[in-house]
């Protein structure tokens, strides 16, 4: 047991002492100094945004930060915003890796969160050419008419029914849900379809855990410790969605219903391990791509 804690306090040391080094060297913009291995985590509270707005007013518009052994820049001007996201925004397009993008945006294989590069550009074209299109789109209306002739049915019905309250932001957020899951997967799937926990749970979960303030994000070596039992759950979200992913993509494989308008999913299927397709992609990137799809059309 010595020998483990001898091992975990060796590895802190190199680290603290190549960040002092490297540090050393780097001409870094003004900021809180922070603590040997924690940095300036200290300094953010519950709404991290507010602090982060009290030490700008203190060390100025572009302030340094070490979030753990994470070098963080922080922006806080419109000017200053500018040079990151329009002057110089390819040196910055790609966001960091972490664990809740690696497990449960399958590796970081969605728009949002994979590397910018040839993979990135090559889908943003597939989805604005093939998945968005006006045309794609306009293929959709009737489906569309008929979810929002359900719901209004469903509104009116609910309000016939004596003095009852309609709860219109719930029916809003079931239309979008229904209409989000035939355009992608092509029909709405009952929650025991899915999981246990349900459908929606699940994604608000998996969407909480990819925001959630991760201890092994900034601090590497006690990932593997898993001191908030983040990682745990996000790898239970992700067997969840890649079991149920998996069956949507076998399903739409199997189905010969060649009258019926195609779905996202049944595009993306066409183009798998295609060789005369432009577009490389397979069962991960299509899963990936189907995550963000739908829970970027509900209200989480």
């Amino acid at each position: 047991m010595v020998w483990i804690w001898a091992t975990i306090g060796l590895l802190a040391l190199v680290y603290i002492l190549q960040a002092w080094w490297k540090n050393k060297k780097k001409m870094l913009p003004p900021g809180p100094r922070g603590f040997p291995i924690f940095g300036s985590l200290h300094l953010l509270g519950k709404f991290p945004n507010k602090d982060l707005h009290r030490l700008a007013q203190k060390y100025g518009d572009i302030m340094y930060m070490r979030l753990g052994l994470m070098h963080t820049i922080v922006v806080s001007s419109p000017q200053a915003a500018e040079l990151f996201l329009k002057t110089h925004d390819l040196v910055f397009a790609s966001r960091p890796p972490h664990e809740g993008a690696k497990l449960i945006s399958f590796g970081q294989r969605s728009l949002v969160f994979s590397e910018y590069g040839a993979y990135w550009r090559d889908t943003r074209k597939m989805c604005t050419l093939e998945l968005l299109s006006n045309h794609k789109i306009n293929s959709f209306k009737s489906m569309r008419r008929d979810a929002i002739a359900l719901c209004v049915e469903s509104i009116r019905a609910t309000a016939d029914n004596g003095r009852v309250a309609v709860d219109l932001s719930d029916n809003v957020s079931s239309l979008s849900m229904v209409m989000s899951c035939r355009m992608v997967l092509g029909k709405m799937y009952k929650d025991e379809e899915f999981d246990a926990r349900g459908f929606r749970s699940v994604i608000e979960e998996g969407v909480q855990l990819i925001g959630a303030a991760n201890l092994g994000d900034y601090i590497p070596f006690i990932a593997p410790f898993d001191l908030q039992d983040f990682t745990k759950r996000m790898k239970s979200v992700n067997k969840a969605f890649d079991t149920f992913f998996e069956k949507v993509i076998d399903e739409h494989i199997q189905s010969n219903e060649g009258e019926r308008t195609k779905d996202f999913v049944d595009v993306m299927v066409a183009f798998m391990g295609s060789e005369q397709s432009e577009y490389r992609i397979e069962r991960p990137h299509i899963k990936a791509i189907i995550f963000v799809s739908i829970h970027k059309n509900l209200d989480i």
